[in-house]
């Protein structure tokens, strides 16, 4: 299964907000820099679906807002 997800960094709080089944908007603390916004996005998500973070890879979007995860 496919997620997209467009992020928002430097956030004042965590979130994840579901537009509709696949497709979220999550904002993170983390800064852009060195993927370090990456791995925070797939943690938060997996904790929001309840999965572990292993289970998402990041497909399409390692330096855009606009990433699509495949859900293993």
């Amino acid at each position: 299964m496919r997620l997209f997800v467009t992020v928002k960094t430097n956030a004042r709080r965590e979130s994840v907000e579901a537009v509709d089944v696949t497709h979220f908007v999550v904002a993170v603390k983390a800064q852009p820099i060195e993927g370090k916004a990456n791995v925070a996005v797939t943690k938060i998500l997996a904790r929001h679906l309840g999965i572990a973070s292993s289970q998402l890879t990041l497909r399409v979007g390692v330096t855009s807002k606009r990433k699509v995860f495949d859900l293993a």
